[in-house]
């Protein structure tokens, strides 16, 4: 079976990368809720949360944790949204978090998720923000 994330962290397929740690990789959500959501998934193909080893668990929440620490600064967002589908409504079946920037008033209700669409180059700079942030730390 084939995986876009798999294709994504083997670098078959672009991704607009904001953390690469040799266990995580987190980039950009192509179809963003915001600008400046970020998926962080595993490095290797694991399906959901149930299959996770416990060697990942900290790992995979350690960088989910830090981006969401990164968005407000990176992007002057007031805080963010942190979730995860699991199995259900899991559109790539490759474990990954959502981290979405939030600010209030933004109209994002309950679990309706709309969905924007980036501007030609906005990924990239979006991007850089991020990783500069977290590099800060």
């Amino acid at each position: 079976m084939s995986c876009t994330f798999c294709a994504i962290v083997a670098g078959d397929e672009p991704a607009d990368v904001v953390l690469d740690t040799p266990e995580v990789l987190a980039f950009l959500d192509t179809r963003p809720v915001f600008k400046g959501h970020v998926l962080v998934v595993p490095r290797v193909h694991i399906r959901d949360l149930v299959e996770l080893p416990d060697d990942l668990v900290a790992p995979l929440f350690t960088a989910a944790r830090s981006v969401a620490a990164a968005v407000p600064g990176a992007l002057g967002a007031q805080g963010s949204f942190v979730a995860m589908n699991n199995t259900v409504s899991q559109s790539v079946p490759h474990l990954h978090v959502h981290v979405v920037p939030r600010t209030k008033g933004d109209g994002l209700r309950g679990f309706f998720w709309p969905r924007v669409k980036y501007a030609s180059g906005e990924p990239s700079r979006y991007a850089a923000c991020l990783r500069a942030e977290l590099a800060r730390g």
